[in-house]
This record gives C-alpha cells, structure tokens and sequence, in this order.
C-alpha cells in the first residue's frame, strides 16, 4: 500500500511540475509576446508549487531520497542505527507537525477566498495535512523495518 502512495505522490509531483512549467511558460509568453500577461498565473503556479512540494517530499521520505547529511551516521559502522532511528523519529515529528498545524490551517483559512483563482485559501494548504499524514506513515514503516532488521524496498526498480 504505501509502494502505491509513494508512486502516486511522485506522479503528482511530476504532474504538478509539468502544470507550473506550462503555466509560466504561457505567463512569458503572454507577457511578451501578446503583451498582456493573464492575472491567475502567478497564483495558479503558486498553489501547484505547494502541492508538489509537499507531496514529493512525501515520496522522499519513502523512498529515501530527501536530503540528508549521512557522513556522521556512516562513521559510525554498526552503530549506524542509532542516529538513523532518531533521524526517523525527527522526520515523524514533523509530519506530525504538518498534520496538526496544517489541518488548523486549513480550517482557518477555508473561507477565504484566493481573487485570481476563485478558490478557498486553505484549499492551497490542504496538502498540509494530508502530507504530513504520509510522512508519518512512512516513518513508521522505515523503523518498523528497521526494527525487523530490513529495508524499504524502493517503489521503482
């Protein structure tokens, strides 16, 4: 199950990518070429930005290719576990973080609206929570295999 959220994180990721590449890429050439650049753009790109951040960053997590600084925990040889749990556990806490935070987020600025776009404000923090809900779940599953003396299998060959 979470193989399958992972992939659908990195593919709306991506898709989020390809959308704001197409909507600057409109926004400069409106601005210049028919000398009228649209009012959405910059916001449109904006909302996307957030969610494809947090949902790759959610997939980064699952499949370990978040940033990280490694030179201290490999040092350590077989002790390496210890710092990588705590690593984990800090990670977990900020998902948490972005579950609670971001819901009262969200409830708060459900009833505004954002002009350009017609859309609720919290709509954009939305991935917030939602995020911070998969952080945690694939926290969970890191140490539970760490735990069982395994790794997470990547969800691509």
């Amino acid at each position: 199950m979470s193989r399958l959220l992972s992939l659908a994180c990195m593919w709306l990721a991506g898709i989020g990518l390809c959308a704001m590449t197409a909507i600057i890429l409109w926004q400069v050439f409106a601005r210049y070429v028919l000398n009228s650049s649209p009012s959405w753009s910059e916001q449109a790109a904006l909302y996307i930005l957030i969610w494809t951040i947090l949902f790759g960053g959610a997939a980064g997590v699952r499949e370990n290719f978040h940033i990280r600084m490694t030179a201290f925990q490999d040092a350590l040889g077989k002790h390496r576990v210890i710092p990588l749990i705590v690593a984990h556990l800090i990670t977990g806490a900020i998902g948490v973080f972005l579950v609670i935070y971001g819901a009262n987020l969200v409830v708060r600025l459900w009833d505004f609206t954002i002009p350009t776009l017609g859309v609720p404000r919290g709509s954009a923090m939305l991935p917030m929570p939602i995020a911070g809900v998969l952080i945690t779940g694939f926290v969970l599953e890191h140490l539970i295999a760490i735990f069982r003396g395994r790794e997470v299998t990547p969800s691509w060959p």
